[in-house]
């Protein structure tokens, strides 16, 4: 497997279209990240969520990135009905993509839920100059797909996510579907797939690689 460096990031745009989507589709990046760049900022967008869901996402975005600089975006479409709100979250998506960024991170544009698979479908027409990749979210769907970007989380990382996730999104653990066995499951899936212990997977649709003259 050949790797790409992500050692220039030192600005990030995450969307998402619930509270709780960005970490559990890439909250090891983000903790890779902000071990890996001490200047970093975060601009979180979030399409819809309560106010009580609002605040469980902003205590975990200070968790996940401690020493990042994170700017919030947050907005109340109602849950599941994103499609037909689509002048709103197509405006939603085209003011994120203002904010300079060396990195985008979003939902999958196959993702089973239709809030998720519009930001995906959203994002690939709104950054145009910057690099987007698509994360994954377990569900009982069954909408896992076939990714082409990894990124390696060691044991720590990825015991560090669960905790996190455990500790500051409690609103979902009435949920059948939030268990740590999932969240393992997948790392450690994605992780075989990518020769590491544990990973996340992403998926890019377009990439432009430069090699600087000898």
């Amino acid at each position: 497997m050949l790797s790409l460096s992500l050692a220039g990031v030192r600005s990030v745009v995450a969307i998402g279209a619930h509270p709780d989507d960005i970490e559990i589709g890439a909250g090891g990046l983000l903790l890779r990240l902000v071990e890996a760049v001490p200047d970093l900022t975060v601009r979180y967008v979030l399409c819809g969520g309560a106010p009580a869901r609002q605040a469980e996402a902003r205590a975990a975005a200070s968790a996940f990135l401690p020493y990042a600089r994170v700017t919030f975006d947050l907005h109340d479409l109602p849950d599941g009905r994103l499609p037909g709100h689509w002048n709103r979250v197509k405006q939603i998506m085209q003011d994120a993509a203002v904010t300079p960024a060396d990195l985008v991170i979003v939902p999958s544009r196959s993702d089973a839920h239709q809030d998720h698979r519009l930001l995906g479908e959203l994002a690939i027409t709104a950054f145009r100059d910057q690099i987007v990749i698509q994360y994954e979210i377990p569900k009982w769907d069954g909408d896992l797909g076939q990714p082409n970007v990894y990124i390696p989380l060691t044991a720590e990382q990825a015991a560090r996510k669960v905790e996190l996730l455990n500790t500051h999104f409690p609103s979902q653990k009435v949920h059948d579907w939030w268990d740590d066995e999932v969240f393992y499951g997948l790392m450690r899936l994605r992780g075989m797939e990518s020769r590491s212990r544990y990973a996340e997977a992403f998926t890019a649709t377009k990439l432009s690689v430069s090699i600087a003259p000898a």
